[in-house]
């Protein structure tokens, strides 16, 4: 919501609840004692509507309606679009959005009907189904291989640069139990965005890491290491168990399965 939108709505709850619920602290807000007195009710009251909102979908039998995806950056702008399309043949009338994000959307609250995911889920109230574990391998162009020395053991990567994907350092954590040996230094670009990351690699600017099944068809790059064993991770599709009712989302759910297992 846009802030004028969100102070009326607020000011109108503190004057319908006849108590002060924010409090203007330097250039931020924070919750008085009676709005955080307040605050578990009304998360339940929120909770409620939402398991209102997802049990009344799931009994929808139609075939037609709008049914969101959410999935990386990398798999919204690859894997998902050859499986769009055979679904818009299959069923015209089945609306698709993508929610395109690396951080996980909250099925519970319907920031998405369905979630491929790189993990597994732990919440009781979702269902998940394993699809495969996916190799991930470090890519970079022939051009950079040949700049650093056409590098034949990991220890060769010790003057490479590589494109960092975060900055906690839990990249180059999983780098090292590899059996390379990478400092900081390794590091000096940081993206969080993978599109990003990948033309940076195509651009040869350094070194990336990528699901090896899409890395390996890109013929502008070409594996680090072949021999190097993988980082090995899982693709998991997840949707919320009252949505297994709904026709169109359990449509949706078994194409994707049966699309991202090839």
């Amino acid at each position: 919501m846009a802030q004028p939108t969100l102070g009326r709505q607020v000011s109108a709850l503190e004057e319908e609840l006849g108590v002060v619920l924010f409090e203007r602290v330097g250039r931020g807000l924070t919750l008085t004692p009676s709005g955080l007195e307040l605050l578990d009710h009304v998360r339940a009251m929120g909770e409620a509507a939402s398991a209102v909102s997802l049990t009344s979908f799931g009994q929808s039998q139609t075939i037609e309606g709008k049914v969101s995806i959410a999935a990386s950056e990398t798999y919204a702008a690859v894997l998902l679009p050859p499986i769009i399309a055979k679904l818009r043949v299959m069923e015209p009338g089945i609306e698709i959005e993508i929610v395109t994000s690396n951080a996980p959307s909250d099925l519970r609250k319907r920031e998405a009907d369905i979630a491929i995911r790189n993990f597994r889920p732990t919440e009781p109230d979702l269902i998940a189904k394993k699809i495969r574990d996916v190799p991930a391998r470090l890519y970079a162009t022939p051009k950079y291989l040949e700049k650093i020395g056409n590098p034949k053991l990991p220890y060769d990567l010790r003057e490479a640069d590589f494109i960092n994907i975060d900055g906690s350092g839990a990249f180059m954590d999983g780098l090292n139990m590899m059996g390379l040996n990478l400092t900081k230094k390794n590091f000096p670009v940081l993206t969080k965005n993978y599109l990003v990351m990948w033309e940076l690699v195509k651009q040869g600017v350094g070194i990336g890491i990528l699901d090896g099944n899409i890395g390996d068809a890109e013929p502008l790059v070409q594996r680090v290491l072949p021999d190097l064993e993988p980082l090995i991770f899982p693709i998991w599709l997840v949707a919320h168990r009252e949505l297994s009712t709904s026709r169109r989302i359990r449509m949706v759910f078994d194409l994707l399965a049966e699309e991202l297992a090839k």
